[in-house]
């Protein structure tokens, strides 16, 4: 049997010196190394199981003012973890039943005590891993909560995505109004409270479903999300400070992932911060030498990205420093052990590295590098480039069954100089089509209830339409097109939409379809 690595805490219980040197003359001579606490009565025992902390208690049956039966009564009532075995020579048949079925994990007699270590070894490996065990079944239970949390967070993203879609194209509509500066602030309001209400309700989405893609991150983005994360979980007492290098840094990742490291390095610095403090969140670009790196770290010198995690809490000692990283090490009374450790696998998975610097009584800094590709830049956004968005009379017809939505797009594409037809549904649709002949373009919401847009848009082909198509579809449940015929002229645009996005995209379908 393997030899504990660590010194194990015993907390004997015993009356007689020479009885109590013979036990632990046992665990000696096996190699075991060990603390020990020796006990005679119930107080000192109550005190030692708060500040001795043992691994493991050895009992004797009888004491003058004290019993055996009593300890471990005490221990069972405050843990089901810690091993406890009676050392004791009057320990009959009977007696050892009762005590294994009150809760005692073993016990020996005095005249034969040559079987103790190895009951001692197999006490505590069986203690670890009913911990283990344990600690596994919480992390199941947490993952099906998760996975809870997800089917909710689908169930409600559409409503709210529906909810916040008026807001994001009555603040467009409100912000062309140049002439009214009040309307003009109106409409940056509106607009931005419902641009942040979408960013929370995709964050959340993300965050709970755990997407797994590669994408293009910004760092603005990204610490954008993890302050609508954050809210409500900074107590008024800790001060925090975020300072962005350049927002409009992207870089390859993946934005959940991320987001999860961060907000566990965030909220671990918080509950460091009992009474109070800073916490400060720095992203800045730097050169990383050679010499930077460990020795089980690639050596990869160049430019890398680096986000710091930094609170004035109460630091870690060298001790704790050293075992940060281990699978199921935690100094927190709830925690799982593994946060650190999934945080060093998510950069490790974007080819980047942590780096921990830590004092006891003056805080903590996390800093995580992630490597830039000479290649990575500031990519413009299609959106901003600016083309004209005046329409030349085009025959638009929008087909969306939310009336609000419904009224708002047409206006839109009214104010911006086409001719927008509106139907809430496939079957009204066609009745427009037949009373008003074939439009330029459709603009048609893939969502709708009684008749989906893929089923509508087969229908509107069957009625000789031609031209292009604008489907407004949800980023996570996009349409089946196995039952259309090929269409040279179909683009799909995630919901919700911004007007001017929208007007960018019209106008590159009529242009196109020409």
């Amino acid at each position: 049997m393997s030899v504990p690595s660590q010194k194990v805490r015993v907390l004997q219980v015993e009356d007689n010196a020479f009885d109590a040197e013979l036990v632990l003359g046992e665990l000696e001579e096996d190699g075991i190394a060990f603390d020990v606490r020796l006990v005679d009565h119930e107080e000192a025992y109550v005190a030692a199981l708060e500040d001795f902390q043992p691994d493991i208690v050895l009992s004797d049956l009888s004491l003058p003012v004290f019993s055996g039966e009593r300890a471990l009564q005490i221990l069972r009532e405050r843990s089901s973890d810690i091993p406890f075995i009676f050392v004791s020579a009057t320990l009959g048949e009977e007696a050892a039943i009762e005590a294994l079925r009150n809760g005692a994990t073993d016990y020996i007699l005095k005249h034969n005590t040559a079987r103790l270590a190895s009951a001692v070894r197999r006490a505590l490996r069986e203690a670890e891993e009913q911990r283990a065990r344990k600690r596994a079944e919480s992390e199941l239970i947490r993952a099906q909560r998760f996975e809870s949390l997800a089917l909710l967070a689908g169930g409600l993203s559409h409503d709210l995505r529906n909810l916040l879609q008026p807001l994001l194209l009555a603040g467009d509509t409100l912000e062309d109004y140049a002439d009214d500066p009040r309307l003009a602030r109106l409409g940056t309001l509106v607009r931005d409270c419902g641009r942040r209400g979408l960013e929370m309700v995709s964050s959340m989405l993300s965050f709970a479903r755990g997407a797994r893609r590669a994408e293009q991150v910004k760092l603005g983005a990204l610490i954008e999300a993890l302050n609508l994360l954050l809210q409500g979980s900074v107590p008024r007492t800790v001060k925090m400070e975020v300072d962005i290098f350049d927002p409009e840094v992207a870089f390859e990742g993946n934005h959940t992932e991320l987001q999860q490291c961060l907000l566990n390095l965030c909220l671990n610095a918080i509950q460091a911060m009992p009474d109070g403090g800073t916490l400060r969140i720095e992203t800045d670009v730097v050169s990383l030498p050679e010499d930077f790196f460990v020795d089980v770290e690639p050596a990869s010198p160049g430019r890398y990205l680096r986000l710091s995690v930094i609170d004035s809490g109460e630091g870690m000692t060298p001790d704790v420093l050293q075992r940060l990283f281990e699978p199921f090490f935690t100094t927190k009374a709830a925690g799982t052990g593994l946060g650190l450790l999934s945080c060093k696998r998510i950069v490790a998975s974007h080819g980047g590295l942590m780096r921990v610097r830590s004092q006891a009584g003056e805080g903590t800094a996390f800093h995580l590098y992630l490597p830039l590709r000479t290649e990575d830049a500031d990519h413009p956004d299609p959106q901003a480039m600016d083309a004209s968005l005046q329409g030349e009379a085009e025959r638009v017809l929008v087909v969306v069954e939310e009336a609000v939505q419904l009224s708002l797009l047409v206006d839109t594409l009214d104010a911006y100089g086409y001719q927008a037809g509106a139907s809430q549904s496939g079957t009204a649709a066609l009745q427009w089509i037949e009373a008003h002949g074939v439009p330029d373009l459709v603009v048609m919401d893939a969502d709708m209830n009684l008749f989906t847009g893929v089923r509508t848009l087969a229908a509107l082909l069957e009625h000789g339409y031609t031209g292009a198509v604008l489907l407004l579809a949800r980023p996570d449940a996009p349409p089946n097109f196995d039952e259309l015929p090929q269409l040279d002229h179909l683009y799909v645009i995630e919901k919700p939409v911004q007007s001017r996005g929208l007007l960018r995209k019209v106008r590159e379908a009529l242009d196109a379809s020409a």
